[in-house]
């Protein structure tokens, strides 16, 4: 006969069910003069203009007609490629190339001997990467083999965007910008080998270059970008700038009536790209290009917002988005407003949505009833702020791939967003815009290509005066380590509480088998097994 007393195997598993139910709690989840003729177009799925994979920045169709402006209607008064401090930055005037909605793009060497790229330039995004294997939207990438400076640096990356993604290889080569500083540098370069609605069919660029902070590269803050790199490699100073000249800029007729083009001017500022003073707002966070919107008009009316509203969960300046996109209940309103502004005629719901497209017959296109839309961000005094007015030929973007070349037809380039505010190529083809990383701030002047007809042109005015304008940033919640450790403590006691009773009862069958033995015979019938 079998000893009576409780046996081993009880209290095991009692500490087995107990252990298990504490180990439980602390699991975590990763994070994962209206025209009533309008003709109204179902926007086509297999558009062109809706390939990008990040909504890359959108340009206008060149067209006088459409009161779409020049750089010639702005004679400049300065020297042409003059710079601030006397420095000529010439050869990098007009080095940006690109198609309406697909992009702007620099040329760059990668490698020796030298391989020729069409990088897209993205302020929004910190890789340098390069397509480095066939795909059908490539007509030449990156051969990896043929470079003699290429060194393997044996990581992975995977990058993915609001649309698409890309993974590949990192390593390092030699890298430079023909029509940019004369400077060569070793630099991180992804090489791109799988690819996810990124390439985009006709784009006419291999890769992209982010030009953001560390903060935000993959696949860690580790890896320095493109520019630090050239910071710290040579003379150039850190802070460069951007002319993009959307549909008032056709400076290769060659390449079609959607050629669009600009300006990177890496190291300076060219005082011939602008009119009017520079206006700066500082970045808030140096990771995007974050910064501060304080108000926001349509048509000189304001949307009367709780301003943290326009700022949730952040407002970044990103040349490789095309809208302007807005928080969910900021895009609501600003719809609302602008729908009521453009009353004499009626759009569907689809074309405030981007769904559809709104047509006029060509050179008819009724600019005048749309309203200005204005942005007015945090000045670097902290409690005055300045205004930038958004012409409606910059957020209603034309749309060339349509079937009949007798209208003018568009998409509007407002759209709600989850992420945050974004300050996307529609908003920046009306402004001269500044990254000056150096003094950390962001500066705005009116562009001498941007868009306006002959009643309203795109404007930077101010100072406004406010008052603790800095609150207007939206804060992340912080939860500090010793109130994760309560809510750890507290979850693996109610997980305690409603397991107790079934280990309760597996301790009772366990101890009644132990009382109660059935020979020296192993049970196959149980349910534990």
């Amino acid at each position: 006969m079998k000893d009576s007393t409780l046996q081993p195997p009880c209290l095991t598993a009692l500490f087995i069910w107990t252990t298990l139910c504490l180990l439980s709690s602390g699991q975590h989840t990763p994070d994962s003069s209206g025209l009533s003729r309008a003709i109204r177009v179902p926007l086509r799925q297999g558009a062109r203009a809706e390939q990008s994979p990040r909504m890359p920045p959108a340009a206008a169709a060149a067209s006088s007609k459409r009161g779409r402006g020049t750089a010639s209607e702005f004679p400049s008064r300065r020297r042409r490629g003059a710079a601030e401090g006397g420095v000529s930055f010439v050869d990098m005037i007009d080095n940006l190339r690109g198609k309406s909605g697909q992009g702007y793009y620099v040329e760059m060497a990668v490698g020796s001997p030298p391989q020729k790229l069409n990088i897209l330039v993205d302020t929004g995004s910190s890789n340098f990467a390069v397509g480095a294997a066939a795909h059908p939207f490539l007509r030449r990438y990156y051969h990896r083999s043929l470079s003699s400076s290429y060194r393997d640096l044996g990581r992975s990356v995977y990058v993915p965007y609001t649309q698409g993604r890309w993974e590949g290889e990192l390593g390092t080569d030699l890298v430079s910008v023909p029509h940019g500083p004369n400077a060569t540098l070793r630099a991180n370069v992804a090489a791109i080998t799988q690819s996810d609605r990124f390439f985009i069919n006709g784009s006419n660029w291999e890769g992209i270059l982010g030009l953001a902070y560390a903060d935000i590269a993959r696949p860690d803050e580790t890896l320095e970008p493109f520019f630090d790199s050239l910071v710290r490699q040579s003379s150039v100073p850190n802070l460069f700038s951007l002319q993009l000249c959307g549909a008032g800029f056709t400076q290769n007729q060659s390449l079609g009536i959607s050629t669009v083009g600009g300006s990177m001017i890496i190291g300076g500022i060219d005082s011939s790209l602008y009119v009017g003073e520079l206006w700066y707002t500082p970045i808030r966070r140096e990771w995007y290009y974050e910064v501060i919107i304080v108000r926001i008009e349509v048509n000189g009316q304001d949307l009367n917002m709780d301003c943290k509203e326009y700022n949730y969960d952040k407002s970044i300046v990103d040349s490789g988005t095309t809208n302007l996109r807005l928080p969910r209940k900021v895009f609501q309103a600003a719809v609302k407003a602008i729908e009521a502004a453009s009353s004499t005629e009626q759009f569907p719901s689809g074309f405030w949505l981007g769904e559809q497209l709104v047509c006029w017959e060509a050179g008819t296109t009724p600019w005048h009833i749309f309203p200005v839309i204005s942005l007015y961000l945090m000045s670097e005094n902290r409690n005055q702020s300045f205004r930038i007015s958004i012409l409606p030929q910059q957020y209603l973007r034309p749309v060339e791939d349509v079937p009949s070349a007798q209208e003018d037809c568009y998409k509007f380039a407002v759209s709600q967003s989850s992420t945050g505010t974004v300050m996307g190529a529609v908003i920046m083809e009306g402004f001269y815009v500044v990254f000056d990383r150096e003094k950390k701030r962001i500066g705005f002047a009116v562009s001498t290509c941007h868009v306006h007809d002959e009643f309203r042109t795109a404007s930077v005015e101010g100072p406004f005066h406010g008052v603790d304008l800095e609150d207007c940033g939206y804060n992340i919640p912080q939860t500090d380590e010793s109130t994760l450790m309560t809510i750890a403590y507290i979850m693996a006691g109610i997980c305690a509480l409603f397991m107790l009773p079934l280990c309760l009862m597996v301790c009772q069958w366990r101890f009644a088998r132990c009382l109660h033995p059935h020979g020296d015979f192993a049970d196959d019938i149980s349910l534990l097994k």
